[in-house]
């Protein structure tokens, strides 16, 4: 992937002959922090998150306390129950676990749907800001070649354009 950016950067730099290539990079994770809208998700997120992080709390809870009882007892009770209290402490922390993937992917799956649109209009910024500024080429700062000699920064100017819209 990187060799083929740098052979399209060469290679648009001898297609503008003597004038240099006009680059830009732009940081879209950056734009998607800081636009209002991308706050807003993140605020969202959050909330759902913290909601998810207090059941799990509660589970972890309930978990721990049968533990220690199970030590308390462990000395008193007969092999029989010591082994229907370590499966029932097992099986809730497998069904606990169980239940943070099913957390982890449900937030997951809200954040994509939720920043889909951002993106969408982030990148007709991206373009208007690119074709306003001139610029023959415009990247994405995580495919940054290793050495470009000029680069300007336009993700401020991005997300201005953007929550102006």
């Amino acid at each position: 992937m990187m060799k083929k950016l740098l052979c399209i950067i060469a290679l648009l730099s001898l297609s503008f002959g003597a004038a240099a290539a006009k680059i830009a990079k732009v940081d879209v994770q950056k734009v998607l922090l800081s636009v209002k809208e991308g706050q807003k998700v993140r605020t969202t997120l959050k909330k759902k998150f913290d909601e998810k992080q207090e059941i799990i709390k509660k589970e972890e809870d309930k978990i721990k306390k049968l533990q220690e009882d199970y030590q308390k007892q462990s000395a008193v009770i007969d092999q029989k129950t010591k082994l229907k209290k370590e499966k029932e402490i097992q099986s809730r922390i497998m069904a606990l676990q169980q239940k943070t993937m099913g957390f982890q992917k449900e937030i997951q799956n809200q954040e994509n749907e939720l920043k889909k649109p951002i993106l969408e209009k982030v990148r007709k910024v991206i373009e208007k800001v690119s074709k306003d500024g001139n610029y023959d080429m415009v990247f994405e700062v995580t495919t940054s070649p290793i050495y470009v000699k000029e680069v300007d920064d336009i993700t401020s100017n991005v997300v201005k354009a953007y929550d102006k819209m």
